[in-house]
């Protein structure tokens, strides 16, 4: 073998190695890249199953809200339809005391009504620390309140019942 044949057989196999060295580095690479394809297949796919529960929520968030503006919309409904009665009561009330005491003056006659409104509210307000002490007693119920609310059925007593 002559020198040229041998250089360029060590040029060849120093290529040779070169190329494998950089095969190897590739491969390295590329199986980087499919671990990371995987993992970002895996994150899409959470993020697709978040998105669902998120589209989930969103909707029973709307049917809630739906749900609640109905509730309200009665509610403000009855509200305004107690407040006119209350009106009414408070319109018809000046002509009730009016029967009983014919005013001199007008505007007196709305001081002392407003007056013994403010008297009987206030009364109100302190009976029950007055009465903390005590079992409260039970209060009829106004005629106009079980417009607004409806109570729950009252509990059957059973302690007289036949068995």
């Amino acid at each position: 073998m002559s020198l040229v044949s041998l250089a360029m057989n060590v040029l060849l196999a120093l290529l040779l190695m070169a190329a494998l060295a950089m095969g190897w580095r590739l491969n390295r690479r590329l199986k980087t890249l499919r671990e990371s394809h995987e993992g970002f297949a895996v994150a899409v796919r959470e993020l697709n199953t978040a998105a669902g529960r998120a589209e989930q929520g969103l909707a029973d968030l709307r049917a809630a809200t739906d749900e609640a503006v109905d509730l309200l919309s009665d509610r403000i409904e009855k509200g305004r339809a107690l407040a006119a009665k209350l009106e009414k009561l408070v319109q018809d009330a000046p002509a009730v005391a009016s029967r009983r005491e014919p005013p001199a003056d007008p505007d007196l006659a709305q001081e002392r009504r407003l007056g013994a409104l403010l008297a009987a509210a206030r009364e109100a307000r302190a009976r029950p620390e007055r009465l903390a002490h005590r079992e409260p007693a039970a209060r009829p119920k106004p005629a106009f309140e079980d417009d607004l609310f409806d109570d729950p059925a009252p509990e059957p007593n059973l302690r007289g019942a036949r068995r």
